[in-house]
């Protein structure tokens, strides 16, 4: 008996994307008819377990300007539809998508947004490394050693020292570096 692999999908207004989440596939056949008739089938580890999946999609699709790119843990297809405009849905029929099919928020568009996610996000398999501007330790002014209960240790021992007179400064700094010397690191 066969199982079915996760599928996710997003449109533009020219195309459909279908993304098949199944890692080191092997026998992979995909056969797309003009009418929207989508079938896969591939097997995966040691097992040769079989999955398949048998999608009719929403409307006529253009075959020929259609593209696959098959992955090391998934199988992209980008679908062009016969004709440009937005689907209601993915599938035919009336009923609920399949547990299977999930929404690709990482290509997903919005009607008035048609240009949809950047190139490079696609690129990265959907990473964004815009995102990694302004983390810490990255410009090699952060001591990422120290943790934080040590920087605030650090900051109590410089706060008490600076309330301290002047005469009694000497003394109170050796306890004060004491006290915090005794005290348990995590």
């Amino acid at each position: 008996m066969s199982r079915h692999p996760e599928v996710k999908w997003a449109q533009r207004s020219d195309k459909i994307y279908l993304t098949i989440l199944l890692a080191d596939a092997k026998n992979v056949q995909i056969n797309l008819e003009p009418d929207g008739v989508f079938t896969f089938s591939g097997t995966t580890g040691s097992d040769n377990v079989l999955y398949e999946v048998k999608l009719e999609l929403y409307d006529k699709v253009n075959v020929e300007a259609s593209k696959l790119n098959t992955g090391v843990r998934s199988i992209l297809c980008v679908i062009e539809k016969a004709e440009k405009g937005w689907w209601k849905k993915l599938l035919r029929g009336d009923g609920k998508l399949p547990h299977y099919i999930k929404v690709d928020w990482d290509k997903w568009a919005e009607e008035d947004e048609d240009d949809g996610p950047t190139a490079t996000a696609d690129d990265f398999g959907g990473m964004d490394f815009s995102k990694f501007d302004n983390m810490g330790g990255m410009d090699g002014d952060d001591d990422l050693d120290v943790s934080d209960d040590e920087e605030a240790e650090t900051a109590k021992t410089e706060d008490a020292i600076e309330g301290l007179d002047v005469e009694k400064k000497d003394e109170e700094v050796s306890e004060i570096k004491e006290e915090t010397e005794k005290a348990p690191s995590t």
